[in-house]
């Protein structure tokens, strides 16, 4: 009786936690182990059909600086750090158009209201269709997560996914001004400087149009090939970046996915992924201050943690 007891106490504080979405990451660490992060972040990095190939991109990093002077905000590169993009055989997939339709949808300074239209709705469903439901990437990471118990059905992953990346939560001053996906993926300006902006399309269509100048970087990752990691020094429009890290050359639904995985899994921690056999780490900080749904966090920042 007295075991039986005890198994419907824990039931009962198990189920609680789960109620509390990602709040409770000794409960979130215990789902899933590193290696096994290790294991799917390959097969997804594998299954990234859309990446860049070297001949579609051309990058021109110039100037590696250390760490002890990125805030000296010296603009040491004389060349943009994007030399070529072939748009038409990038930017012409399901995945790319949709996340490109995403990217004027935003004020970027904080303290600004978003006002989201039934239209940019459809952009945000469409988006996580392209890049999720219709990838074998995003189906792997989706046979994962429902493996793992995180999700029952692909209408729970895809629900909560809009929820995490596109719900609306104040940075500043009350207004609800800021979302996980305009700040990871977009950037913002808050305190007079760029926060967030860790993604290589909008920096190269930022930069195109002469609204981004690129100063340097402070980190190159080991890959030799597309997906690779670049921290970067950057000014956005009057606005500086002391280190804006990003994936370069993966597809949107790759940087979805990992960042997905790492926030799903664990949450405001350093996540230890491998791509290509080598080690990249991605942090990710939960939104405390406001919840969604049964007590679950939005997504605050996901980046690739560069020394």
């Amino acid at each position: 009786m007295m075991k039986r007891m005890r198994i419907i106490v824990l039931l009962s504080l198990t189920l609680a936690l789960i109620s509390q979405g990602y709040s409770n990451p000794a409960v979130i660490n215990s789902r899933v182990s590193d290696s096994e992060i290790q294991s799917v972040s390959e097969a997804l990095y594998a299954l990234d059909s859309n990446k860049a190939s070297p001949s579609e991109i051309i990058i021109n990093p110039q100037i590696l600086i250390p760490n002890s002077e990125t805030s000296a905000k010296n603009d040491l590169s004389p060349l943009p750090l994007f030399k070529q993009v072939n748009e038409a055989s990038l930017f012409s997939k399901p995945t790319y158009k949709a996340f490109i339709a995403l990217l004027d949808n935003y004020e970027r300074k904080t303290g600004t209201s978003e006002s989201v239209s039934s239209v940019e709705v459809q952009e945000q469903e469409k988006f996580l269709m392209e890049t999720m439901k219709n990838t074998h990437l995003g189906k792997e990471l989706y046979s994962f997560l429902n493996s793992k118990g995180y999700y029952s059905s692909w209408d729970e992953f895809l629900e909560d996914l809009k929820m995490m990346w596109f719900g609306l939560y104040s940075r500043n001053n009350g207004k609800m001004d800021s979302s996980g996906f305009e700040h990871i993926f977009s950037g913002e300006i808050k305190n007079g400087k760029v926060s967030g902006f860790h993604n290589w399309v909008r920096f190269y269509l930022l930069e195109k149009q002469g609204l981004l100048n690129y100063y340097s970087h402070s980190f190159d990752g080991p890959w030799l090939s597309y997906p690779d990691v670049l921290g970067m020094q950057f000014m956005w429009d009057g606005y500086y970046k002391q280190v804006g890290s990003a994936i370069i050359g993966s597809s949107p639904e790759f940087d979805l996915a990992v960042y997905s995985l790492c926030y799903i899994t664990r949450p405001g921690k350093l996540c230890r992924l491998r791509l290509g056999g080598m080690q990249l780490n991605i942090q990710t900080y939960t939104w405390d201050n406001t919840t969604y749904g049964d007590g679950k966090k939005y997504i605050a920042s996901a980046y690739p943690a560069t020394p």
